[in-house]
């Protein structure tokens, strides 16, 4: 898995030393910096999809001809001009004026893209041209070409965060994670029409459905129409970056007439097919009465300050608005505040109108530590205006607080086999069976792919095991026929635990090994390294690359087991593929049942808590990674202690 944290803090800190060393301020370094990283990803983009074209390109005259921008616009991408492209800014000679290049980079990009005029920053004479070069230099890291979706903003809030508060001031709008934008457009599940984010910052939404629909064999430049609100000018430029290079193009407005509290920019009341956004939570100070003229309010406004005429909170001003741009078939998602699901006062007669439409379609409630900047806990609400009517005097609650990755001590993720079983949740409400039946196939196959690479490298590991692998040449070929055998998910289960058993096998020979191979004489183990592996001239090289190849086959295994874990997760609780109430988890429950609780859509209220477990897989191994962790650290307190006792007694003291 792709670091991106160790990556946005090596980019930063590379970055930001050339500033220190520079008279540039925060904000005259700002933009520019952001605009390298824009010219960096759509360069990656650039090659992506130039291979994808080249595979089939025509042949005239023995010469493969050349790509085109057209070939590019069919593609939905961004055509490069060969001045525009980052290899080229990169082998420049040295007496070259590489900030009059860079800046002919940016307009040759502009004008590849109507929307993109004006937008890219072309300030970079004003650079001195060593730090430029290193600049260059620096976002030329491989791993962007790796990392999918909306990076720029991500890395763009990154570097905003920590230029300046000044510059990073933007009304409490912050990033929003990719796996929290991807549940929404996955249950939203946008096919074409119109779409806005009256909130939109970044554009990550906008990318995320892009890819969504496009991955459906439908171009989305063709089939979708991007509207786009944004108070914050910084963020309304990198969003029209953003989608520039993902090859969508839309209609953005940004400043004092983009404020969607008081301007319906884009005229778009009741025209939407789909809405989404993360607005900033919990605001105060928005002033009622121009709120109030400014309309979407078909449930009228929250609770009001009558001393101040302003808005104690504009949670409601939020979800009043996204249900009144949708048109009668309208789908609607959007993240926000926990406390917005029970409020009270004018908040609480808000929802019951809402509730009342038949619109409230599932609410879901996530766990803190989402948030790249935030530690906040918040809720995925969903609207749909033409749900079947079979499920219109219902709402479906997911409490989904327990249920993510721990990708490190303060963030939190989906995978995306969390994401596609939240999901599958949504899939069997909605009667869409048949779609949960494509992902039991999906979960057969991908464990099914992994596990032919799988034998080929457990057959590595027993050859460089050599006379310790017995046991492990059992249980290789148990893994073997169970996998052989195996007809069903369920015919998985049982091999995860071979594989668990594989894992303590592998790590037992791995120990007897090394150990047998640290009592051999230094010759006799020269001997013995360079008879198993011809890349092993010493013990201690064969050790190296004996103890990489193991881990690799680890990491595989694990991952493995990750899958038929999240299989299993799925099927014990919807077998093959009927929707029932899951305690802890999920409630379908019927409006009556809503309004007994007094209108509050909090899942936890519905759901109720899941029995304990008390043989929790992930309880014992999180445990035994406790108590490994605790003695490593004892080991090292210990040696501290004789240290110090050392030094003590040499001071004679």
């Amino acid at each position: 898995m792709i670091n991106i944290r160790k990556l946005e803090t090596e980019l930063w800190e590379s970055a930001d030393l050339l500033r220190q060393g520079s008279k540039l301020t925060s904000n005259e370094y700002c933009m520019p910096v952001l605009g390298l990283i824009f010219l960096r990803y759509a360069y990656s983009r650039y090659k992506v999809v130039e291979r994808e074209i080249l595979k089939d390109r025509p042949v005239r005259g023995g010469r493969v001809l050349p790509v085109e921008p057209i070939d590019f616009k069919t593609k939905n991408a961004l055509y490069l001009p060969e001045k525009a492209r980052y290899d080229y800014l990169l082998d420049l000679p040295d007496d070259e004026d590489i900030g009059k290049a860079v800046n002919e980079a940016m307009e040759l990009v502009e004008e590849q893209s109507a929307q993109l005029a004006g937008i890219l920053p072309k300030t970079y004479t004003s650079f001195n041209k060593d730090l430029l070069r290193e600049l260059l230099r620096i976002f030329n890291n491989k791993t962007l070409d790796e990392v999918g979706g909306d990076v720029i903003g991500r890395i763009y809030e990154y570097f905003l965060s920590k230029f300046a508060p000044v510059v990073a001031a933007d009304d409490g709008v912050f990033f929003t994670p990719k796996s929290l934008v991807q549940m929404i457009v996955n249950i939203i599940e946008p096919k074409c029409g119109i779409l806005l984010d009256p909130a939109c910052g970044s554009g990550g939404m906008f990318v995320q459905t892009g890819d969504f629909v496009n991955a459906h064999g439908i171009s989305a430049n063709t089939a979708m129409t991007f509207y786009g609100q944004e108070k914050a000018e910084y963020n309304a430029r990198l969003c029209l970056m953003n989608m520039a290079v993902h090859g969508l193009s839309g209609n953005i407005k940004s400043g004092d007439e983009a404020n969607t509290f008081y301007h319906d920019t884009h005229n778009l009341a009741g025209q939407c097919d789909y809405v989404m956004a993360n607005p900033p939570f919990n605001m105060d100070k928005v002033k009622s009465e121009s709120a109030y003229n400014a309309g979407r309010l078909p449930f009228g406004l929250p609770g009001v300050n009558e001393k101040k005429k302003e808005v104690s909170n504009a949670n409601y001003l939020w979800i009043s608005y996204f249900y009144a741009y949708l048109n009668e078939h309208g789908r609607a998602g959007f993240v926000m505040a926990s406390s917005a699901t029970d409020s009270g006062g004018k908040d609480r007669e808000i929802r019951r109108q809402l509730l009342e439409t038949g619109a409230v379609d599932v609410v879901l409630s996530v766990s803190n530590n989402f948030f790249y900047t935030k530690s906040l806990p918040c809720t995925l609400w969903f609207f749909d205006r033409a749900k079947k009517d079979s499920i219109r005097d219902k709402v479906l609650f997911i409490d989904a607080r327990n249920y993510f990755t721990v990708v490190d001590r303060t963030l939190n993720e989906w995978s995306p086999w969390q994401l596609e079983n939240l999901n599958a949740i949504v899939w069997l409400y909605r009667g869409d069976v048949g779609k949960y039946a494509n992902q039991l196939a999906e979960y057969k196959k991908e464990i099914t792919e992994r596990f032919a690479v799988l034998s080929v490298t457990m057959k590595n590991d027993l050859a460089l095991l050599e006379r310790f692998a017995d046991p492990l040449s059992l249980f290789e070929a148990e893994i073997k026929s169970a996998i052989d055998n195996a007809s069903a998910l369920q015919d998985f289960y049982a091999v995860n635990d071979l594989l668990k058993k594989y894992i303590s096998i592998l790590n037992e020979q791995t120990k007897a090994l090394f150990s047998y191979g640290d009592g051999l004489e230094k010759s006799e183990a020269k001997t013995y390294a360079q008879g198993i592996s011809d890349t092993s001239s010493s013990w201690a090289q064969f050790k190296r690359a004996a103890s990489a190849a193991f881990e690799a086959t680890i990491a595989e295994i694990k991952a493995c087991r990750t899958i038929i874990k999240e299989a299993k997760w799925l099927t014990d609780k919807f077998g093959e593929g009927i929707y029932q109430d899951v305690p802890g988890l999920c409630k379908l429950a019927l409006l009556s049942e809503i309004e007994e609780k007094n209108y509050s859509l909090t899942p936890g209220a519905y759901v109720g808590v899941a029995p304990v477990k008390e043989d929790d897989e992930n309880f014992s191994e999180r445990m035994a990674e406790i108590h490994n962790e605790l003695l490593a650290l004892q080991a090292e307190a210990n040696d501290l202690m004789d240290t110090i006792s050392a030094n003590y007694e040499g001071l004679s003291l």
